[in-house]
């Protein structure tokens, strides 16, 4: 039981959680001032990993078929039967189960938009079937965090700096773009749909640059709009090292090193921004 559980944190990259759970913690920091009361924190916690647990159990089902066809994916746990397709589901809906009732302890309109934030996670999955801009839809997915984390402390839209979550959509847009050069050839030859298989590796590259550059100015903005000190911008900064450093170490031609692009410095960037928004508030007047 306990190797079976392992084997179903690892098909959905559990640990992969850093991505998004900081810019939900973001956004309930910033909605506070400051640290949270614990229980919202809490729940805030247990609805991220709940909301990503299942889009990703969601995302393995969804692709089954394509991952069992494509060399780089025909070990995951789904195709390579180490898991069934029956214990996939009961993942999917106790984590969806745990997401719900995270956001119902949370407060009435953190559970009002809780389907349509689960929902288009899941809607991304199936969006490589239809369009190019699959990217873009996983970057609206995720910059629901931020908005999620806000509402989960005010209970309300009210004054939410709209800019940050905007960057959270740059920002994922570009390193899955940047990801799915890795499946290029594959989603072509298999009429699958991704920024790179019709535009190309290099151009592909070109127009990520340009998501993260987009990114890059929101996050700045994000630091003017709610009022954070000189520690933010020194985070910010920060950022911008991780953001080149990733392009850099990488090429359409050379992806060699993709992984420690793909999750060690995007992991790197959402820690940073977090930590610096949670210590300028900390410092502030």
């Amino acid at each position: 039981m306990v190797n079976k559980v392992k084997i179903l944190l690892e098909m959905i990259k559990f640990k992969h959680t850093v991505f998004a759970l900081p810019f939900a913690l973001m956004g309930a920091f910033l909605a506070s001032r400051g640290f949270p009361p614990l229980p919202v924190l809490f729940w805030v916690i247990v609805a991220m990993f709940g909301a990503r647990t299942a889009a990703m159990g969601f995302n393995r089902i969804a692709d089954r078929h394509f991952d069992a066809k494509n060399p780089r994916t025909v070990g995951r746990a789904i195709p390579a039967g180490d898991v069934t397709l029956v214990e996939s589901w009961g993942m999917v809906a106790v984590a969806t189960a745990i997401f719900f009732f995270a956001c119902a302890m949370l407060n009435s309109l953190t559970l009002l938009i809780s389907p349509f934030a689960l929902g288009l996670t899941f809607f991304y999955s199936l969006t490589k079937r239809f369009t190019s801009l699959c990217h873009v839809v996983l970057g609206v997915a995720l910059c629901l965090a931020p908005f999620g984390g806000w509402i989960a402390v005010t209970g309300s839209a009210a004054g939410y700096p709209v800019v940050l979550s905007i960057g959270v959509l740059f920002w994922v847009a570009g390193f899955d773009t940047i990801y799915a050069c890795l499946d290029a050839d594959f989603d072509r030859n298999a009429g699958l749909h991704s920024l790179p298989a019709r535009l190309g590796p290099t151009n592909a590259f070109r127009l990520a640059v340009g998501f993260h550059l987009l990114a890059f100015i929101l996050f700045t903005l994000t630091g003017f709009q709610t009022d954070l000190n000189i520690i933010y911008y020194i985070g910010i900064v920060l950022t911008a090292g991780a953001l080149f450093y990733q392009h850099f170490i990488i090429s359409p031609k050379d992806l060699s090193r993709i992984q420690m692009s793909f999750f060690s410095m995007n992991g790197l960037i959402a820690l940073t921004l977090f930590i610096a928004t949670w210590l300028a508030l900390a410092t502030s007047g």
